[in-house]
């Protein structure tokens, strides 16, 4: 007869994270070695319906720039961090990259796009704070 171990009650546990992760302050910090603009994270953790801790949204005026964001942020946040994303999605050219961390989530916009969908004002509820140089 074969028993199975209970899980250990931490591995049922969410991390959750917050502004002073390592992981939230390597974001906002590549974001702004690259000169993102009109940086803003949305605290989600309070928001029930909320798919991450915390959004995380900057714009840049050229898909060239909107790229180099992206792959600096990649590198710092696995040289200093140790993760890889999730998920990626976008290409520069639709103006537009998301970058998944599970708990973080980076949105890297055109400034037109960005005004177009509005994700500041759809998630309304969530605490805003800015963080540009």
């Amino acid at each position: 007869m074969t028993t199975i171990a209970p899980k250990a009650a931490s591995a049922n546990k969410v991390q959750r994270l917050n502004k002073n992760s390592k992981l939230f302050k390597t974001v906002i910090r590549a974001i702004q070695d690259k000169k993102g603009e009109n940086i803003i994270s949305l605290d989600l953790r309070k928001v029930p319906e909320a798919v991450a801790d915390f959004f995380i949204v900057c714009q840049a005026p050229s898909s060239t720039q909107i790229r180099a964001i992206a792959h600096n942020l990649e590198d710092e946040v696995s040289l200093h961090c140790g993760e890889k994303p999730f998920h990626t999605e976008g290409h520069a050219a639709y103006q537009w990259l998301i970058i998944d961390y599970i708990n973080i989530v980076v949105h890297i916009m055109h400034p037109e796009t960005r005004k177009h969908y509005r994700l500041e004002d759809m998630w309304s509820d969530a605490d805003a704070t800015h963080h540009d140089l």
